[in-house]
């Protein structure tokens, strides 16, 4: 079995990027773009991710030097990881929405 995964901010912000088309493929990049987080923030989530059989990763089948830059590596939530990520964000946003002065219980990219 594998290890609780501990919820945090940023691993929501990476989480919800993922769960907007569960079925899409993402690159680091990609991923740090929409949530703004830094390289060093946002690998470790990858890694632990793919860790916990949430994420799957492949390397993207380019020659660098006709594309003119490096090979992407290409991730995907895995079966698992959808069921998982959508139980994680809803009991973290149950457990937000009952703080006191909490604003709303789930994140947005538009707030």
């Amino acid at each position: 079995m594998a290890p609780p995964i501990r919820i945090t901010t940023t691993l929501v912000q990476v989480l919800e990027v993922f769960l907007e088309d569960p079925a899409a493929e993402r690159y680091g990049l990609d991923v740090m773009r929409v949530t703004g987080l830094p390289s060093g923030t946002m690998y470790p989530i990858l890694i632990r991710l793919q860790g916990l059989g949430w994420l799957e990763a492949r390397w993207e089948d380019i020659d660098p030097a006709r594309a003119g830059r490096p090979a992407r590596r290409w991730y995907r939530l895995t079966p698992d990881g959808v069921r998982g990520a959508r139980a994680e964000l809803a009991a973290y946003r149950q457990r937000h929405a009952r703080r006191p002065g909490a604003v709303k219980p789930e994140l947005t990219w538009d707030s």
